[in-house]
């Protein structure tokens, strides 16, 4: 049970962190990145529904949990559980391919933006490598308590 508490604290810690940085980068930029991270214009059904921001950061943290979860137990099969490449590239690439979502929305970034496209993988690579640091210390500490 204190794994489970442990990965679900990392979901929701990396995701706060992922919307924090396009939040932030959005802010500055006028890049609707951190839109396109609570955009659920693509998804049937939601997509009828009236999600707020509040509703729409809730969705991102448990698509966020989700991720780690899968992401973690994937990777431990593999034995590469440890390695925080892994995630920082499992999710730059993730990221990179779901900005191709941007094409299903009009109020989010054009498929076409550069800066937009680079902010966006920027940021899910520091997803990624928060997502890694914290398991690796994660599995660390399990190992230190099992000596």
């Amino acid at each position: 049970m204190k794994h489970f508490s442990k990965l679900l604290g990392i979901g929701i810690t990396s995701g706060l962190i992922l919307g924090g940085v396009l939040g932030i980068v959005q802010q500055f930029t006028n890049k609707k990145v951190y839109l396109l991270l609570m955009n659920v214009d693509y998804i049937p059904i939601v997509k009828d529904w009236n999600v707020g921001p509040v509703m729409g950061f809730i969705f991102h943290l448990i698509v966020s949990i989700a991720l780690v979860f899968v992401l973690y137990y994937v990777l431990k099969k593999l034995k590469l559980h440890q390695k925080i490449a892994i995630y920082i590239l499992a999710n730059t690439f993730g990221g990179a391919l779901l900005f191709s979502l941007t094409a299903l929305s009009e109020r989010t970034p054009a498929i076409t933006d550069a800066a937009a496209f680079i902010y966006w993988v920027i940021g899910h690579a520091i997803y990624g490598a928060s997502v890694g640091v914290m398991v690796y210390f994660m599995q660390k500490n399990r190992s230190n308590h099992n000596e």
